[in-house]
């Protein structure tokens, strides 16, 4: 008798949620308001250092920065920045787009580029998704040899691609590029790290987006190769999440599967008699 697992992994779903909301609130909070409270400190010391300045004056320049930003422009620096809008920086952005990562530092301000990104993502967005899925299978084929190697069907061949991908993950799209960028860019190792997986997830907060320090000289490929670089680990990462996903879904109906004891006696029980074919699966 096969019991459905739907209700638990609902259940898993949801406290996995809070749990996230509960650590997230209790790790960030006390930190956003130190913070918030040593901006408001920091206006004061501006406001007495310079008396000629009152507190609307330096309120609207502070929301003419946070314009600036909102609008791709780095208010540090000077006019010799490098354009948002070179050759290399648009292909990075439509990268960002039709790989749904959005990091949202960047976006068009005009209506006709608005306009355009609507279309381009509408279509771009299903070619993305099926040149991964290609690219996946493609990359897959690769680790067929190593799988041969399994001898038990079912968990025993998910656990050895599972190993396989995690590996070839950590390697050389988690361990490898962090050092790059953290070269590059003068981040820590750990905020490489952080860039890449936020990145390679498609979560794309913004807070870390390679080649915006206008401090930095940055070679006009720098962004294009990252785009590459982010096309091939999109396709990796999939592969990942898509053994963990086949991982849990045979958890559950392992724990949950119980003998029908209506079956006539000396009958032979089997969970699964060949082991699902992977799939793909691209995170949005």
């Amino acid at each position: 008798q096969q019991i459905s697992w739907t209700p638990l992994l609902l259940l898993g779903y949801l406290f996995y949620l809070l749990l996230g909301a509960m650590v997230f609130q209790l790790l960030e909070k006390q930190a956003e308001t130190h913070f918030r409270d040593q901006f408001q400190l920091e206006k004061l010391k501006f406001l007495q250092n310079y008396t000629c300045l009152d507190r609307q004056a330096l309120e609207q320049f502070v929301q003419v920065l946070i314009e600036a930003w909102e609008k791709g422009v780095n208010p540090e620096g000077n006019s010799t920045n490098p354009s948002n809008w070179d050759f290399s920086n648009s292909f990075f952005f439509a990268g960002t787009v039709v790989t749904t990562i959005g990091y949202g530092n960047l976006s068009p301000s005009t209506v006709a580029g608005q306009i355009f990104c609507v279309f381009y993502a509408l279509f771009g967005v299903p070619l993305n998704l099926a040149f991964l899925n290609q690219l996946g299978k493609g990359l897959n084929a690769h680790l067929i040899t190593l799988e041969r190697w399994v001898q038990k069907p079912g968990r025993a061949q998910v656990q050895c691609q599972s190993i396989i991908y995690f590996h070839y993950f950590e390697t050389n799209e988690s361990l490898f590029p962090p050092l790059v960028f953290s070269y590059v860019e003068g981040w820590s190792y750990g905020e490489g790290f952080y860039f890449t997986f936020i990145t390679l997830s498609t979560i794309g907060f913004g807070d870390y987006v390679v080649g915006t320090n206008p401090n930095k000289h940055y070679i006009p490929v720098y962004r294009s190769l990252t785009t590459i670089w982010i096309v091939f680990g999109l396709a990796w990462l999939a592969l990942v999440f898509n053994v963990g996903a086949d991982l849990v879904e045979k958890f559950l109906q392992l724990k949950w599967h119980k003998p029908d004891f209506s079956l006539a006696e000396g009958a032979t029980i089997k969970l699964e008699d060949e082991p699902e074919q992977p799939r793909i699966h691209i995170p949005s």
